[in-house]
């Protein structure tokens, strides 16, 4: 059997917790043929600023593929890109907020599900990047994928108590330069598990297989040098997927 995917409705759950409304998912189960009946380990998978979209979809499929029960949250399900992401990313600037509360969701969603068992992670990418790292302590994770998200100016205080952490970011990325520096200094210094790495001649999106975005403004994202680095990109996702099966295969 492939790896089989479905949309979600988080509504009813998301209602209890005080998120929002509606709340729509989108989950990738691992295929029985190659990775045995189930249940697996869970990864939540948190998106870029442009969305739910097919790239994003497209990550939660290659997880799904490596072995992992693997559940996108849809940050802007109560109304689409432009309702939604100011205050997404003011919730992400404050460290609260209602999207904190619907990575929440997805991972308790996770939890109940009777296919998922041993770790629950989260992999973010851009403004997902940022809510990963952000997730990684206080919010039930068992690992974190961090991929060119922004630090927080109170980065040690965040990272009190985190989870295991595996950050990648692209040397070409200007508005995140020396942020991996910054990151791997911090966890060294908190002692938390981690392997973070910078690809120096990727930008930022690097992990994406295909240009996204709106196409309009395509041209200009890739003279920015935003966008896929397939190099790196393979790399990258070998070591998130290797450190995913070393900390959420038998995790609690």
């Amino acid at each position: 059997m492939p790896t089989t995917t479905q949309d979600i409705d988080l509504g009813e759950l998301s209602a209890g917790r005080g998120g929002s409304q509606p709340l729509r998912g989108y989950l990738a189960r691992p295929s029985q043929d190659a990775h045995g009946p189930g249940p697996w380990p869970g990864v939540v998978v948190v998106h870029e600023a442009f969305g739910l979209d097919e790239q994003a979809k497209g990550q939660t499929e290659r997880l799904a593929a490596a072995g992992f029960l693997t559940l996108a949250v849809d940050l802007f399900s109560a109304g689409g890109v432009r309702r939604c992401l100011v205050s997404t990313i003011r919730a992400l600037n404050r460290g609260e907020g209602r999207a904190f509360t619907d990575i929440g969701t997805g991972r308790e969603w996770l939890g109940r599900s009777p296919d998922q068992a041993g770790g629950i992670g989260v992999i973010g990418f851009c403004l997902g990047g940022g809510f990963a790292l952000l997730t990684a302590a206080g919010y039930g994770f068992d690992a974190a994928s961090v991929n060119y998200g922004f630090p927080p100016k109170d980065l040690d205080a965040r990272i009190a108590g985190a989870c295991p952490v595996v950050a990648s970011y692209g040397g070409r990325d200007r508005p995140l330069r020396g942020a991996a520096a910054t990151l791997e200094t911090a966890l060294t210094g908190a002692g938390i598990v981690h392997d973070v790495k910078e690809y120096p001649g990727a930008g930022h999106s690097f992990l994406n297989s295909a240009p996204n975005g709106p196409r309009v403004l395509r041209p200009l994202l890739r003279v920015a040098g935003i966008g896929p680095d397939p190099a790196a990109a393979d790399e990258a996702w070998r070591r998130i997927e290797t450190f995913f099966h070393a900390h959420l295969e038998g995790g609690s």
